[in-house]
């Protein structure tokens, strides 16, 4: 199927790895010119000169932290405009609400929330005079089902879940080919999940396959997400053909989720 956005320019966040390594390379095998953004400079050119290798499409690599406003300065001013934004930063680390300060929630909330709504905010009328735009927000499949340890993530993505939904409907967007969608993750094999289970491991005494084991037989299609299938939802939500779907959250988590809606 072809998508219809070759020639397109996107910036996708933390695109160095990860669900944001594979929403990029599936955009560059659509033929659209990419910004991709991370902190770490190694990972990111590495990432970049592989994404180059791909397609068509440009791919220019920003070194920064996206929740700066100098990152986000620098990331948008490396493209002409943008006509798709994939929102992506690291989920902030596990733990108990009692243990978190001020600053732990402030951080969270600025990562996972007010950094997308910055960057929506920056580009979307943009791309409603120009008659075409996609956003999409990566959050977690916990805003779906909260998990207890996880609360700066639940609170913060649940922010900007509850904000999007406002402003997807917003008719100036909506009626100019503007789409904003969430696309909500399950378990994917990523260095986060790896990290996770590594921990696990080492807590209860368990091998990593022992954990990995327990891990995917929770989940009905018995396996770890790849970033690759995470890329190829996000590249069709931002493709012509998805122009009807706007304020949604999309839930890839092979099956996970155990409720009707």
């Amino acid at each position: 199927m072809d998508l219809g956005i070759a020639g397109r320019w996107a910036l996708v966040c933390a695109a160095s790895k990860g669900l944001g390594r594979g929403c990029a390379a599936a955009l560059v095998r659509e033929g659209v010119n990419v910004v991709i953004t991370a902190r770490g400079a190694d990972a990111l050119n590495v990432t970049a000169a592989e994404l180059r290798t791909l397609g068509a499409g440009e791919v220019k690599a920003i070194v920064g932290d996206i929740a700066t406003p100098e990152g986000r300065a620098a990331a948008l001013a490396a493209a002409p405009h943008i006509d798709i934004l994939v929102n992506n930063a690291g989920g902030p680390p596990p733990g108990d609400f009692r243990d978190w300060d001020r600053a732990a929630w402030i951080a969270a909330i600025e990562a996972n929330m007010l950094t997308p709504i910055e960057l929506m905010k920056a580009t979307v009328d943009g791309m409603a005079e120009r008659g075409f735009g996609r956003v999409v927000n990566i959050t977690s499949g916990a805003v779906k089902a909260p998990i207890d340890n996880l609360g700066l993530s639940n609170g913060a993505r649940s922010g900007l879940t509850g904000f999007v939904a406002g402003l997807a409907r917003q008719k100036r967007l909506a009626g100019a080919n503007v789409t904003i969608n969430n696309l909500l993750p399950g378990a994917f094999d990523t260095d986060r999940i790896r990290k996770t289970m590594e921990g696990a491991a080492a807590k209860t005494g368990q091998s990593m396959a022992e954990v990995l084991s327990k891990r995917t037989q929770a989940i009905p299609s018995q396996r770890l997400g790849a970033a690759d299938e995470f890329g190829a939802v996000c590249a069709f939500l931002c493709s012509v053909h998805a122009s009807y779907l706007t304020g949604q959250n999309i839930l890839l988590d092979g099956g996970a989720y155990p409720g009707t809606f």
